[in-house]
């Protein structure tokens, strides 16, 4: 199905037809994405008296609770509430839910104390030429299938640093998403400078911002100009959940 959108005096075509997926897909066992020391995603009958929801159980239905953390388990989007005193959920705040986007692929760079970082240069590099887009996706390198089951807790993945955030802020961007745990190292006491910056918390909070993590990008997938749909499940939490979905701009 191609469909011409008009936004901000601009024209896309996309063809609706062809969504790029870029979650992790989130399931129970061990094999699946995940940090920030939380245990594997849950699925469990639930049991009444001799009833029991699993219809390989003797059971009429499948009827399941679901344990996991948003954070720690699979893809996410969260908004500013992730750092703030004040109860901000990511249901209330995303609002829109269709971006230009702009897909880039960095490698990123290992600085004196053995990080490694997306830095102000390179973004500045990688965005070049391109008039602002309203969510910028980065895909890092090495990029092999085993993001897709890899256990980050523990490792120190690689961050962006805290210029670079500023500098995406002034190109403004509203919509960040990375194959990432997190865009701020895994322990900096606490700070988290670069979700702080983001949403420039808590002097000039910025409520319609979102960062997604843990995504996946495929190498088949060109870096490019992109239509964004970033589907959330309906939590009223800081973070649910998520399915970004890329369409190829024509």
């Amino acid at each position: 199905m191609i469909a011409t959108i008009f936004h901000k005096g601009k024209e896309f075509k996309v063809d609706f037809f062809k969504p790029i997926d870029i979650s992790i897909p989130l399931h129970s066992g061990n094999d699946c994405a995940s940090a920030w020391y939380v245990e594997p995603m849950k699925l469990e009958p639930v049991t009444n008296g001799s009833w029991i929801g699993d219809v390989n159980k003797g059971g009429s239905v499948n009827f399941r609770n679901v344990t996991f953390n948003p954070h720690g388990n699979g893809t996410h989007t969260e908004c500013a509430g992730h750092i703030s005193k004040e109860f901000y959920t990511i249901n209330k705040n995303l609002k829109r839910f269709l971006f230009v986007a702009e897909l880039i692929t960095l490698l990123p760079q290992q600085i004196e104390n053995g990080d490694y970082i997306i830095s102000k240069k390179m973004l500045e590099t990688a965005l070049q030429g391109i008039t602002a887009p309203e969510a910028v996706v980065i895909r890092t390198l090495s990029n092999g299938l085993n993001k897709l089951n890899h256990q980050y807790s523990n490792t120190n993945p690689p961050y962006i640093e805290k210029e670079a955030i500023i500098y995406l802020n002034k190109l403004g961007i509203q919509h960040l998403l990375i194959d990432m745990p997190s865009i701020d190292k895994e322990n900096d006491e606490g700070k988290l400078e670069a979700h702080h910056a983001f949403w420039e918390y808590p002097e000039n909070t910025q409520l319609q911002k979102t960062i997604t993590e843990l995504i996946y990008v495929t190498n088949e997938i060109f870096d490019g100009t992109y239509i964004l749909n970033l589907q959330i499940a309906p939590f009223e939490n800081d973070a649910s959940p998520s399915k970004p979905i890329l369409y190829k701009v024509f």
